[in-house]
């Protein structure tokens, strides 16, 4: 509906135009909104008070002209108000809404599905975390996140890949060798004084005692540098293959998994860093080298390679970026951490160097996620020794719910979750709320079916049975839902997902609560079946996106 609307407008404006009511001027993205008050109408659209300026004219003339040369051919308006300092409501005509209910059910589980990224090719990279200890909450969230988004564009039309960059070469995987090694030689009675810097959760204990269950005290003799080198390897496929179940009980699996070794394969870094000298974009300071990332905006330049001849984290990140836009996508988008936003501009710089615009990277942070019991910060034994892992989330309050509550806030936003609030069989928590209001529709169908009613085709109802106001809210909502999927994947907000589920949720229990829909009235009873069941399906399609399971019992 926003869609028709916009184009009504633009073509009143060209009509205008035409007339010599406005000047000749460039127009600009129509906003078209949902007004928080019902009174205000359907719709409504600043565009007048963003035309004043280029059109010198004051607001609510150009809202009146607008107005007045509105071709509506489609017949789509009841009436349209001009309101305030020159907004433009528009009341859409119920016949109209009341066609949406034959939309959704002939379209079943394609309904909300859009065509907007036609063609093009996306990969969003997420998780990323170092295979060097178990994911702790933090991770899930943006693992969640991550697939979420996925889901979303896909179901929008887009093309997606979905990529966890294994970081596998570095100190980190060393200090992960030591620590096994370490843990190694303590389980076989040596005293250890354990180093600060090294990975100290039971895990690694439990990788070092597998160790000694196949291959006994071999190692306590052998080369400390192979061995490390060997435990390394080890240790980190054992955690990376849990990680990969952890995150596969969650619902996420990925499209591929890139190795971080790959980069340096046949010199592929130094070879990249070498061109970019020749482009002039690296210079050396005669002990390390640096990329002129202040050419692009960010507030310093930084090191690519470091006094010791090691390139940096940053040297590696711009030769993987330019291996993805290699593999032919588009678009790119990476899901970090809130603590990597330093490292956002000098990223931007260097695909900006590689001859790519800065719009085609797009970055997600995801902030912290409070653990909360019963309203009190969380204390809990611990694998890993540090954290609250992902597993012991999912252990305790299951996939869907803990899906669910990861996505109750703006992504960038500050996260409580209350583990006793996710556990609850009650309206408390949304996931149950939105969930049983599918379990109840589901119930309501079987329920008229075992009366002998069986659920009607849209064509065999009276439409125009359904006015009651909470059927109308109820209709516009399911209108609306193709428009809030467009502007969650348009930017990149999956939350408004959340937001909508709940608010659809809160409208069918209010709706169920005032009004009985099998009553002693047959066409009635058929009118109002036909509309729950419209009601279910949106609600299965967006929990399906969420990754969120639409039970039909509960």
């Amino acid at each position: 509906m926003k869609n028709k609307l916009a184009l009504l407008i633009a073509n009143s404006v060209a009509v205008c135009t035409k007339k010599g009511l406005l000047p000749d001027i460039r127009l600009p993205q129509i906003e078209i909104e949902v007004p928080a008050n019902p009174d205000h109408g359907d719709y409504a659209t600043n565009v007048a008070m963003v035309l004043a300026s280029q059109a010198r004219q004051n607001p609510r003339k150009i809202a009146q002209a607008i107005q007045e040369n509105l071709e509506d051919s489609e017949g789509i308006l009841e009436k349209t108000q001009i309101a305030g300092p020159g907004f433009l409501n528009f009341v859409v005509k119920d016949d109209l809404w009341r066609q949406v209910l034959r939309k959704v059910l002939n379209e079943k589980d394609k309904y909300g599905c859009l065509n907007i990224g036609t063609g093009k090719k996306v990969q969003v990279e997420f998780v990323s975390a170092n295979p060097t200890g178990p994911l702790h909450i933090g991770h899930a969230r943006g693992a969640v996140v991550g697939d979420v988004l996925s889901s979303l564009l896909t179901a929008t039309g887009y093309m997606v890949s979905k990529e966890y960059y294994i970081n596998d070469a570095g100190n980190q995987m060393n200090n992960l060798g030591k620590s096994v090694l370490y843990r190694y030689r303590e389980l076989l009675g040596e005293k250890i004084d354990f180093p600060e810097n090294c990975y100290q959760g039971d895990y690694i204990k439990e990788i070092s005692s597998d160790i000694i269950k196949k291959e006994g005290r071999h190692y306590l003799t052998q080369n400390e540098e192979e061995t490390v080198s060997f435990f390394n390897a080890v240790a980190g496929g054992v955690i990376l293959e849990d990680i990969k179940k952890d995150l596969k009980d969650f619902g996420v699996t990925f499209d591929s998994y890139f190795s971080e070794k790959e980069l340096y394969k046949d010199n592929g870094v130094g070879n990249l860093l070498d061109a970019l000298q020749k482009q002039d974009f690296i210079y050396s300071d005669g002990e390390t080298l640096w990329f002129k990332t202040t050419a692009y905006g960010d507030e310093k330049d930084r090191v690519v390679i470091r006094k010791n001849g090691d390139p940096t984290y940053f040297a590696a990140d711009i030769a993987y970026h330019q291996n993805k836009f290699a593999r032919g996508f588009d678009m790119l988008i990476d899901i970090w951490g809130a603590d990597h936003h330093g490292y956002m501009p000098r990223l931007w710089a260097a695909i900006q160097a590689l001859g790519h615009d800065k719009n085609d990277l797009k970055i997600i942070l995801v902030q912290l996620v409070n653990l909360l019991r019963a309203g009190e910060p969380v204390a809990m034994s611990t694998r890993s020794g540090e954290f609250v892992t992902l597993r012991e989330v999912l252990d305790e309050v299951g996939k869907d719910a803990a899906r669910y509550h990861f996505l109750m806030r703006r992504s960038d936003s500050h996260l409580d979750f209350d583990l006793e609030v996710a556990k609850k069989q009650s309206n408390e928590n949304p996931v149950f709320y939105v969930q049983y209001a599918h379990a109840r529709i589901c119930s309501i169908i079987r329920t008229a079916l075992e009366r002998g009613m069986a659920l009607p085709a849209y064509e065999n109802i009276d439409p125009s049975l359904l006015v009651e106001p909470e059927e109308r809210t109820l209709i516009k909502m399911l209108a609306r839902y193709p428009e809030m999927l467009e502007g969650a994947a348009r930017t990149l907000e999956i939350h408004r997902i959340t937001f909508y589920l709940n608010e659809l949720a809160g409208a069918f229990h209010s709706y169920y609560n005032r009004n009985k829909v099998v009553t002693d009235n047959a066409s009635l009873s058929a009118a109002r079946l036909v509309l729950i069941d419209a009601v279910r399906v949106v609600l299965a399609n967006a929990l399906k996106i969420l990754g969120v399971n639409a039970p039909e019992k509960m």
